[in-house]
């Protein structure tokens, strides 16, 4: 089971917030947010907010002795003279409370001048307001694929953000210790750009900073950037004062500071052949990146890199181009671009498949890649293999024919209340689009007890990447799984560290420390051989027994063979490293290898809908995902599950609404819908592939974080089919992103308006 979930089911797992009550004299911080998309301060007098009592500190751009830029672009001011977004921070109240430092932020007084805004796409593409490099994705010629095809369409196609709503809001704490470094807790999924940001905004050395990572609640990619910003603030409050400081958002904050899931909008051409087959695709994505760049660039590269999902396209054109608007800066979330590219694709086979008088799953299958293909970026499909081998199941698992007939029946007796079935694939890459970041290190000490302790540059989020760590050393050093610790990842233990996203935090640092356990137990078997009178390669390690291979009656302890290593002077420990193989990406022609391999998956969705109001219900749902062979089935089942209700609650309920002043109005649980327990399909069948060995990673495993999340794809399907049979057959349905009950019930109304039908309020 998960290493912490005792203490998360008990309240007792510490998380960033729970460790400043440990510090004395902690000073807490509070923001001013502005009341503006756009506008220039002209003046802000801080002195009103001093007279607060209780406040010590107001933080300006005055006070930042570095850079004022908490951006890896250098495009985001820490303390801006523009406001770019409504409720941006334009200064940081400190005060001995957190009440304390919210009024002292009231009482500042700031004069603005109010300039002109973009708050939609539709109006940043109007008028050519872009931000960052334009890439165009090529294979082919797309003028002769549309020469070739019998069948063309064309469409645009919209879908919406997501707020990442992790349990715990983004927060940070910051000390000076006793030797004068900088030492700061943060809720990051990246300690290391963590630290970088701060030293530069601080003027120090990386060396002079040191984060520290417990545990995130939740992050979903949205902890990856965003925690830099807040971090540098505290710390820049400590230094300042000499005094500890807490920054913690809470949850309107965090909602109206921090980035989302970035919406797209995409306008499409597509070609078929007579069978149905693909000839074409050319289209155009654009991405709301918000008022910075943040990671819109690398998200929109794999959008591009996904818009294929599991379907070969001979000809392809695909243009991408990031939108700047006067919004938060959006940012990573699960899947990072990849649902948003593969949504383009899906939505075309879902609209198409009845103007092509074909069932779409059968208008999907027929495009699948096969064996020998390659992606548009040039990238071979290894295993394509597994895309039909998980379809063919899934459909007799699911029993997809007998129920597309039991539906058939079911809606011809319920005018009011239609079904929809539908199965969709996933094929996501796994590795990160920027090459140098698939790399990672691990320090692993094995004490004179026999006891271990293991640390890497992975954090926890809840996903279980610590558990799977202190399964793959247990594994690697022959011991049980109760003698492997797990210390906290730190920057001054595991240096120069990626960020724990793209779904490769089990890939990367599993290899570092299986690298750093496979140098100690080379070394212990030199020893053990010598004790054994064996070769060393014959000396085996399993469930802390060390024996020579074939005779595990001849075998000894592990913490005695330890014990004797050290006495004969051997080294105890190792520094792990490992680096994602054969991975080369050209960034600009968006060409290359970019992913060490693809992970695959395929869902069932039954959904029903009341004709009446547009609401449903997901009656059931199956799902079977390729992870390899398991590091721990448990966590991966979960993950599986839990991408898919995300996922779900994306196509579905979540939907974020900006007011014409720029505000965000979806602020809080009461306005932003999330799926919950009601939401839930009634029945839930979720499978590993089975016999699915991924050579050439660690253990056999494959990545399991994001890819679940697309299998959700099949809910808006499901629902798509069902709107589209209140009307005649043989057009094309179209359904809003998110597909929220509003949105089936206008899709409904196109249906009947196409079969000419009228419902009376009182029928």
């Amino acid at each position: 089971m998960h290493e912490s979930a005792e203490l998360h089911v008990s309240g007792a797992a510490l998380y960033t917030d729970d460790l400043g009550v440990r510090l004395h004299n902690l000073l807490h911080a509070w923001p001013l947010q502005a009341p503006h998309a756009h506008a220039r301060v002209v003046s802000m007098d801080t002195a009103p907010a001093l007279t607060v009592p209780g406040v010590v500190r107001v933080l300006t751009a005055a006070d930042v002795p570095g850079v004022n830029d908490s951006g890896v672009k250098h495009d985001e001011p820490l303390f801006p003279e523009e406001v770019m977004f409504y409720g941006q921070a334009v200064c940081w109240v400190l005060a001995d409370s957190a009440d304390a430092a919210r009024r002292g932020a009231d009482a500042v007084e700031v004069e603005y001048q109010e300039l002109p805004a973009i708050l939609t796409m539709q109006d940043a593409i109007a008028t050519e307001s872009f931000q960052g490099s334009q890439p165009v994705l090529r294979r082919g010629d797309v003028r002769l694929g549309f020469e070739q095809a019998i069948h063309i369409y064309e469409g645009e196609f919209e879908s919406g953000g997501q707020e990442h709503f992790y349990l715990e809001t983004n927060a940070a704490l910051a000390h000076l210790d006793e030797s004068g470094q900088l030492f700061i807790q943060s809720s990051t999924q990246h300690p290391t750009e963590t630290q970088e940001i701060v030293a530069h905004v601080l003027g120090l050395t990386s060396s002079q900073v040191t984060v520290q990572c417990l545990r995130v609640g939740g992050g979903f990619g949205g902890k990856e950037m965003q925690p830099h910003g807040f971090a540098a603030v505290a710390a820049l409050g400590a230094v300042l004062t000499g005094r500890p400081v807490r920054l913690r958002l809470n949850r309107t904050q965090d909602l109206t500071m921090t980035g989302k899931r970035h919406p797209f909008h995409s306008k499409w051409k597509v070609g078929f052949d007579a069978d149905g087959r693909l000839t074409a695709l050319q289209a155009t994505l654009s991405s709301d990146g918000g008022w910075s760049l943040d990671l819109s660039e690398p998200v929109l590269a794999r959008a591009l890199c996904h818009i294929d999902n599991a379907y070969f396209i001979p000809h392809v054109e695909v243009q991408g181009r990031v939108c700047k608007t006067h919004k938060t800066s959006q940012t990573a979330f699960r899947g990072f671009g990849g649902p948003q590219g593969m949504l383009v694709i899906e939505d075309i086979l879902g609209r198409c498949a009845p103007l092509l008088g074909l069932d779409a799953h059968e208008l999907r299958r027929r495009n699948f890649y096969a064996p020998g293909e390659a992606t548009p970026y040039g990238q071979p499909v290894r295993h394509a293999e597994r895309l039909h081998t998980i379809w063919t199941q899934l459909l007799e698992r699911g029993d997809f024919a007998a129920r597309q007939a039991e539906i058939e029946v079911f809606n011809a007796a319920h005018p009011h209340t239609k079904r929809g079935l539908a199965i969709t694939p996933v094929k996501f890459g796994i590795s990160f689009n920027f090459t140098a970041y698939n790399q990672a290190g691990a320090l692993v000490h094995v004490y004179k007890d026999g006891s271990v302790l293991i640390n890497h540059g992975g954090t926890e989020m809840g996903q279980g990447l610590h558990t799977k760590m202190m399964q793959v050393a247990a594994t690697a050093l022959g011991v049980p799984l109760k003698c492997v610790r797990l210390a906290p990842t730190r920057t001054d233990k595991v240096p120069n560290t990626s960020a724990t996203a793209a779904s490769s935090g089990a890939d990367l640092n599993g290899g570092a420390i299986k690298n750093a356990c496979d140098q100690i137990k080379a070394r212990l078997a030199e020893v053990a051989a010598g004790s054994l009178g064996v070769h060393p390669d014959d000396v085996r390690f399993e469930n802390g027994r060390v024996f020579p291979m074939g005779h595990p009656d001849r075998s000894m302890d592990f913490a005695k063979l330890v014990h004797d290593a050290y006495h004969l002077r051997t080294q105890l420990w190792a520094a792990g490293y490992y680096r994602t193989p054969g991975l080369h990406w050209d960034r600009e022609n968006v060409q290359g290898e970019p992913f060490k391999y693809f992970s695959y998956g395929a869902a069932i969705c039954e959904m029903e809908v009341d004709g009446f109001t547009g609401a449903y219900r997901q009656l059931r749902a199956d799902l079977l995902h390729d992870v390899g062979d398991s590091l721990s089935p448990l966590i991966d089942l979960g993950q599986v599950e839990g991408g898919y209700v995300q996922g779900a609650g994306w196509m579905t309920l979540e939907e974020l609404h900006w007011d014409k002043a720029g505000r965000l109005a979806t602020q809080s649980a009461s306005t932003y819908k999330l799926p919950s327990f009601s939401e839930m399909p009634e029945i839930f069948n979720a499978a590993l592939l089975e016999e699915a060995t991924e050579s050439g990673v660690v253990y056999g495993s494959k990545a399991v974080g994001e890819p679940p999340l697309m299998l959700a794809i099949s809910v808006r399907e499901a629902l798509r089919q069902a709107a589209a049979t209140f009307g005649p057959s043989g057009r094309a349905q179209e359904l809003a992103l998110p597909a929220t009950p509003e949105a089936v019930y206008w899709a409904i109304e196109a249906a009947r308006q196409a079969a000419g039908q009228v419902v009376a309020a009182d029928d």
